[in-house]
C-alpha cells in the first residue's frame, strides 16, 4: 500500500536540506502497510474514481487522507445538520457544520504542520520524466512494478472519450498531450495494439500525426529520437552570452520562461539525441503516416495541431525564426563560430548548475526539472550533477486514487498560509491549539533565510531573504502572494498567547518579508509574483510557444496586489513605524492598481485561479483592507453588481474554468455551483459589507455550503479551480476543504444569524 512520509530525507552526498526537510512529502509504497479494511477503502476510491472519471475529473486525493484520518484515528462525533427549505439558518447551525469541518481538516494535518495536497493536473508533467528516466537508462531503478502500475492507472483515467488526452484533465484532446501519452505508455510496456494505445494512436493519425505537434513536443520527441531537430525552429544557447544592455536579455525574461529555455537551448545547442533503441524505431513507425525517412522536416517547423493553438505565432516571430534557421545557424554550428557555440553550451551549464544548487535540485519546477536533470546527464552521465537530480525526483511524485502523477512542484506552504487563516477565522482556536502551533511551527521554518549564494545578480536572480515560496524552503523561489499570506499568519499568531500558538516569530525576519513585498512592487502599483516586472511588453511578440500566451516578461497580478495590500495593512497597525511612509505609498499605490484593472463588468481577472470569482475575491479583499467600501468606491459596488447578478438559483456561484482562457465569463454548464467557487463569493461579499445591506445572497450561499458538507465534515470533489497562465489548469485538491470552511467562518463571525436559545 502507497504511504504519504513527511519532512523525511537522509542528508547524503546527494541529498541536502536548508531546515531539516520540514515541508517534504515523498511517497513510498510498503507492502506491509494497512490492514485488509484499509487496503478495501482504497480499492473502492479507486473504482469510485473510474466510474465517474467523465464527471469528476480532479480527484479527491484520498489515498493519503485515508492513511492521515487512520493513524490519527479521526472519528466524527459532532452530528450533522441540514437547512431545510424555508428554514432560517442558526448560529448554532453554522457552528455545528462549521466545527465539523474545523475538526476534520485538522486531523489531516501533517506531523510538521503543513497539510499536504495534489498539486497537479496538467497532462504534460509526468511523461517527459518517463522519457528522460528511459533515456538515461535509469527507468527500473527509479520506478518500481508498483510505480508503473500508477502511473499507467493515471493516463488510463484521464484519456478522453475520443481516445486523445487533453492540455489539462479537463480539457479537450490536443496533439501534445496525446503523443506524449501514447509514448509514456509504450515506454511502460503497453502494446500498440492494446485499448487505450489504439485509440490513442487513431486519434494521432487522424489529427496530422505529430509532425503537428507544438514547439515544446516537437523538442522533446526529438531528443527521444522520434523526431528530427531539424524540424524545430532554433534555440540558440548563444541567447546567453547576450549583452545586458539589450531588451532581449534573458535577465528581462519571466522567471519561467528563462528556466524552461536555459536547458532546452543546451539540448538543442548539442543536438542530443537519446539512444535509438528497438522501440523508438517502432515509435518512428507508429506516430506517422509516412516512412519517417521521408519526411521534409524543415517544412514543417511551424506546424501545429489546430487542437494545441491557444498563442498563434505573429508573422514577425516565424520570420525571425526563419532568419535563424537558414542563415544563423548555419554559421554558429560551423568554424570558427563553432567556438562561440562552445563558449555558450559552457555558459548555459554554468547557470543550470548554479539554479540546480539553490534550489537543492529540485528547481523551479516540474518542466524545468526533467530539463535540467537531462541536460546534466548530457554533460557527464556518471557526474554527481546528475545524481543530486534524481535524489529529488521523489518530491514530485503524487499518488491518489487515480494513480501517480508528477506535481508542479507542490502548494505546502501556499495552501498551509490559507488553511491556516481559515482556522482561525473560525474562532475555535481553544479546540484546536496544538494545530495552530503546528501550523505556525511550519509557516516560520518555511521562511526563506537566505538570498541566493554569491553573485545572483549575474545569474539573473533577485532578492529572496525574508519570502516565502510556494512550497518549502529548499525549493528557495521567492513569491509575492506566498510571502503576503506567510506575512499575514505570523502577524496573527503574534496577537495570540505564545502558550497557546508558540513564540511569535522575531521582528527582523517580519521586516525581511515586508522588503521582499515592497522590493516586487511595479511603477502602476501592481506587484509581480516572482521577480520586478517591467520589461517592454512587446517581447511578448517573441513568445515562441503555441499553447501558453503572456509568458516571455513578468507581469503584475490582481492577487499578488491584494494579497500585499492585506499584510502590509496589518503589519502597519501592529508596527507603525517601520518603513511607515513607504507602505503608506505602496499601499495606496497597490489599490489604485486594483481600481484600474478591474474589468467594465465590475469583475477581475484572476490569473492563479477560476477566474473572475476569484479574482474579485482577492480584489474586494484588497480594497477593503485599504479602506475602500461600498459607499465610498465605485470598483467596490461595480464588482459587488457582477457577483449579485451570477448567484445561481441554488444560491452558490460555479464558473467554468473555460473563463481563464477565453478572458471573459463563463458559466458552469447546467446552472450548476461549485463550493469553492461560492466560497469566494461569498467572502468577497462579506469583505464589501453585503451583510449590512442585504444578507439574503449569503444566506443562500451558506445554505448550500451547510447542506452539501459530507457525514465526515468534508466536502465534496468538484471542477478544477486553480490556473497557470491562463490555458493551463491546475488541481488544488486541498481547496474544497479550506475554502468552504473560511467562508462559514466568515458568516459566522460577520453576519447576524438567529439563535435556536431562546
Amino acid at each position: 500500500m502507497w504511504r504519504l512520509k513527511i519532512a523525511e530525507g537522509v542528508d547524503s552526498a546527494y541529498l541536502y536540506t536548508t531546515n531539516k526537510y520540514v515541508g517534504r512529502q515523498i511517497w513510498e509504497f510498503d507492502p506491509n502497510y494497512g490492514s485488509p479494511e484499509l487496503r478495501q477503502e482504497v480499492d473502492k476510491a479507486r473504482q469510485d474514481f473510474w466510474d465517474n472519471r467523465h464527471h469528476v475529473k480532479p480527484s479527491s486525493d484520498l489515498l493519503w487522507r485515508i492513511q492521515f484520518l487512520h493513524e490519527n484515528k479521526f472519528k466524527q462525533t459532532i452530528p450533522q445538520v441540514k437547512v431545510a427549505d424555508g428554514e432560517d439558518i442558526t448560529y448554532e447551525t453554522a457552528t455545528a457544520t462549521l466545527r465539523r469541518a474545523v475538526h476534520f481538516f485538522s486531523a489531516l494535518q501533517a506531523s510538521d504542520g503543513h497539510w499536504p495536497a495534489e498539486n497537479a493536473g496538467p497532462l504534460f508533467f509526468l511523461p517527459p520524466l518517463v522519457m528522460i528516466l528511459y533515456i538515461t537508462g535509469h527507468l527500473n531503478t527509479v520506478f518500481s512494478a508498483e510505480h508503473r502500475r500508477e502511473i499507467l492507472r493515471y493516463i488510463y483515467c484521464h484519456q478522453n472519450e475520443d481516445g486523445g488526452w487533453g492540455f489539462h484533465i479537463e480539457g479537450h484532446s490536443t496533439m501534445f498531450c496525446t503523443a506524449l501519452s501514447y509514448i509514456c505508455m509504450r515506454i511502460l510496456g503497453q502494446g500498440p495494439d492494446e485499448n487505450a494505445c489504439s485509440r490513442a494512436r487513431k486519434w494521432i493519425l487522424d489529427h496530422g500525426t505529430v509532425k503537428a505537434i507544438p514547439s515544446w513536443g516537437k523538442t522533446w520527441l526529438s531528443i527521444l529520437g522520434v523526431f528530427e531537430w531539424s524540424g524545430s525552429n532554433p534555440m540558440p544557447p548563444e541567447f546567453w552570452l547576450l549583452p545586458s544592455f539589450l531588451p532581449m536579455h534573458p535577465a528581462k525574461m519571466w522567471c519561467y520562461c528563462r528556466m524552461v529555455y536555459m536547458p532546452m537551448s543546451y539540448l538543442y545547442g548539442k543536438r542530443f539525441v537519446g539512444p535509438i533503441t528497438p522501440l523508438i524505431l517502432q515509435l518512428r513507425e507508429e506516430l506517422y503516416d509516412q516512412p519517417y525517412e521521408e519526411i521534409n522536416w524543415k517544412s514543417i517547423r511551424h506546424l501545429c495541431a489546430k487542437e494545441d493553438l491557444y498563442y498563434p505565432h505573429p508573422l514577425l516571430q516565424d520570420l525571425m525564426w526563419d532568419t535563424c534557421y537558414v542563415l544563423t545557424e548555419p554559421l554558429l554550428t560551423r568554424w570558427p563560430l563553432s567556438k562561440l557555440r562552445e563558449k555558450a553550451l559552457k555558459v548555459t551549464m554554468e547557470h543550470i548548475h548554479y539554479e540546480d544548487e539553490n534550489s537543492r535540485y529540485i528547481t523551479i519546477g516540474c518542466v524545468e526539472k526533467v530539463l535540467c536533470m537531462l541536460a546534466c546527464w548530457v554533460e557527464d552521465p556518471n557526474g554527481d550533477y546528475f545524481k543530486k537530480h534524481l535524489a529529488r525526483i521523489p518530491d514530485y511524485l503524487w499518488v491518489a486514487e487515480d494513480g501517480m502523477k508528477m506535481q508542479s512542484f507542490g502548494s505546502q506552504q501556499w495552501d498551509t498560509g490559507f488553511a491556516i487563516q481559515a482556522l482561525l477565522d473560525s474562532d475555535m482556536s481553544e479546540e484546536i491549539g496544538e494545530t495552530l502551533k503546528k501550523g505556525h511551527d511550519f509557516v516560520k521554518k518555511s521562511q526563506v533565510k537566505e538570498d541566493p549564494s554569491g553573485d545572483f545578480r549575474s545569474m539573473y536572480r533577485h532578492i529572496s531573504k525574508g519570502s516565502w515560496t510556494f512550497s518549502d524552503q529548499d525549493h528557495g523561489w521567492q513569491v509575492s502572494d506566498c510571502t503576503a499570506e506567510g506575512l499575514k499568519c505570523c502577524l496573527l499568531f503574534s496577537m495570540m498567547p505564545p502558550e497557546l500558538v508558540g513564540e511569535k516569530m522575531q521582528p527582523q525576519e517580519l521586516y525581511n518579508a515586508v522588503n521582499i513585498l515592497l522590493y516586487l512592487q511595479s511603477k502602476n502599483g501592481g506587484l509581480a509574483a516572482w521577480e520586478p516586472a517591467g520589461s517592454s511588453e512587446w517581447l511578448e511578440l517573441l513568445n515562441p510557444t503555441e499553447f501558453f500566451a503572456d509568458i516571455v516578461i513578468e507581469h503584475e497580478y490582481v492577487e499578488c496586489t491584494s494579497s500585499a495590500i492585506q499584510a502590509l495593512v496589518l503589519f502597519k497597525k501592529l508596527h507603525p513605524h517601520h518603513r511607515k511612509k513607504e507602505i503608506e505609498t505602496f499601499i495606496t499605490k497597490a489599490a489604485g492598481y486594483l481600481e484600474d484593472v478591474q474589468k467594465p463588468d465590475g469583475s477581475w481577472y484572476g490569473n492563479w485561479g477560476v477566474c473572475f470569482t476569484y479574482g474579485s475575491w482577492f480584489a474586494l479583499g484588497g480594497l477593503a483592507a485599504a479602506g475602500k467600501s461600498y459607499n465610498n468606491c465605485a470598483a467596490v459596488r461595480k464588482s459587488v453588481n457582477f457577483l449579485l447578478n451570477s448567484q445561481r438559483d441554488d444560491g452558490g456561484w460555479g464558473e467554468s474554468y473555460l473563463s481563464c482562457p477565453k478572458k471573459e465569463y463563463v458559466p458552469l454548464e447546467g446552472n450548476r455551483s461549485n463550493l469553492v467557487h461560492t466560497s469566494w463569493a461569498m467572502m468577497g461579499l462579506i469583505h464589501s459589507g453585503q451583510a449590512d445591506r442585504d444578507p439574503t445572497p449569503l444566506h443562500r450561499a451558506a445554505k448550500l455550503l451547510i447542506n452539501s458538507q459530507l457525514q465526515d465534515g468534508d466536502f465534496p470533489q468538484q471542477e478544477i479551480t486553480g490556473v497557470f497562465m491562463k490555458n493551463c489548469m491546475l488541481h488544488y485538491a486541498a481547496y474544497r476543504n479550506i475554502y468552504p470552511l473560511w467562508a462559514l467562518a466568515e458568516y459566522r463571525k460577520r453576519v447576524p444569524l438567529p439563535s435556536a436559545i431562546m
